[in-house]
């Protein structure tokens, strides 16, 4: 604890010097930085391809890792959009006066010192930095090694711009990525305010098991689509592919197709020359196989019980035929990581069925999974996908950031 013991203590001295910050103040920040990052688009790609050297290119994690320019131009258009969103911080939730002369107010205020802890994802630095300025807090992050030379190069960015901009650097530190702190982040109650692990599923288990500091989970992704039996198939095939193959590697991605027997042979005529392309990886029921191996679909493999439940974040998926709608929702409901799940159907009665008692983050009906994020929904960057049900579900961004005081006024009223 010793060793980073001084970190958590320049944390915790920072948050006087965000908590000064107007509104106007803060999101003048972060367009500057939007600047810097954009400025220093090819250090960052230099400092990043020493990272990718490190890892084999068929790792899953790659892309994930990787940022190139369009990437980086993004993470800056993101930074203007965290900018220009209200400040969640200082809100009026509720007012009252009492019969005996108190005045009590509800306000929001920050978490105070967000630790964040993630893998292989550069983009995190920047989206996390951003969402804690904006909303008055203070951010340590501990990113994974397989990133620690883009993470620590961005970082010094965004200290430099704190710095600039008269604050104090530790506003935005960055942990030590080796795994011996891991234990000593975790149970830094004394420092730390809040814990939210992003990435696999084991971290996310072992962090959950191990912190005493509270934690907010960012769940792993396990996200099925139905194919109902009266739903536009040729519409299907493609909304399947997309929420497949568009970026396999992120939580958001599809695992597993589930196919009402009635449509399972001409919906799956359908898919198999979509994914073809891709070379995505089938794993399917006894089924599901006959009709794929009679389709010749060269990537084929008999699903074994742990093909269910699997988060492949790649050119993979799993393959279940079912019959019948409640068939398909007992599936989800022992296979679901309750991230985002999938009708596709043009029975309006089976959707609202779906809709409403499938348990997860975010449900769709017609629509492809890859649209559960923060920028999509409007919210502007996120710190991940929370599955959980306390605090925060779904996109967790920046008006999650913060909790809640009581202000009381008296004027000497005794109890």
């Amino acid at each position: 604890m010793e060793d980073i013991q001084h970190i958590m203590l320049r944390a915790q001295r920072a948050k006087k010097s965000v908590a000064v910050l107007s509104d106007e103040d803060k999101a003048a920040v972060l367009r500057r930085l939007a600047d810097v990052i954009v400025a220093n688009t090819e250090q960052i790609i230099t400092e990043n391809r020493k990272d990718l050297a490190r890892m084999e290119t068929t790792d899953p994690k790659y892309d994930r890792l990787l940022l190139n320019a369009e990437r980086i131009a993004g993470l800056a258009q993101g930074l203007e959009e965290v900018a220009a969103l209200p400040d969640p911080t200082h809100a009026l939730l509720s007012s009252r006066m009492m019969p005996n002369g108190l005045f009590i107010e509800k306000k929001t205020v920050p978490l105070g010192v967000v630790g964040v802890i993630y893998e292989s994802r550069p983009n995190v630095t920047v989206d996390v930095a951003s969402l804690c300025l904006r909303s008055g807090n203070v951010c340590l992050l501990r990113g994974g090694q397989d990133a620690q030379d883009t993470n620590a190069f961005v970082v010094g960015l965004i200290q430099e711009v704190l710095q600039q901009s008269g604050l104090d650097r530790n506003i935005v530190q960055q942990l030590p990525p080796d795994r011996k702190y891991i234990l000593d982040i975790l149970t830094a109650a004394k420092y730390i305010d809040v814990i939210i692990p992003r990435g696999s599923e084991q971290l996310i288990t072992f962090v959950r098991q191990h912190a005493l500091v509270p934690v907010i989970e960012t769940g792993a992704g396990v996200c099925h689509t139905y194919i109902e039996r009266t739903a536009k198939l040729d519409n299907a095939a493609i909304v399947v592919t997309n929420a497949k193959v568009s970026r396999p590697s992120v939580c958001n991605s599809l695992d597993t197709v589930l196919v009402d027997r009635a449509v399972a042979k001409p919906f799956l005529e359908r898919l198999a020359p979509l994914l073809h392309p891709y070379n995505v990886e089938i794993f399917a029921d006894e089924e599901g196989y006959t009709i794929l191996e009679d389709l010749k679909y060269p990537l084929l493999q008999r699903a074994k019980p742990e093909d269910y439940g699997r988060e492949f974040l790649d050119f993979k998926c799993s393959v279940k035929v079912v019959d019948g709608l409640d068939e398909a929702l007992d599936h989800i409901a022992e296979f679901s990581s309750k991230h985002s799940e999938a009708i596709l159907t043009e029975d309006s009665e089976k959707a609202e069925i779906f809709l409403n008692q499938v348990d997860a983050a975010a449900v769709y009906q017609n629509a492809s999974t890859r649209f559960t994020d923060g920028q999509v929904f409007g919210l502007g960057a996120e710190i991940g996908i929370s599955t959980q049900k306390l605090h925060a579900r779904g996109p967790f961004a920046l008006e999650k950031l913060v909790t809640e005081k009581w202000v009381i006024r008296g004027e000497g009223q005794i109890r």
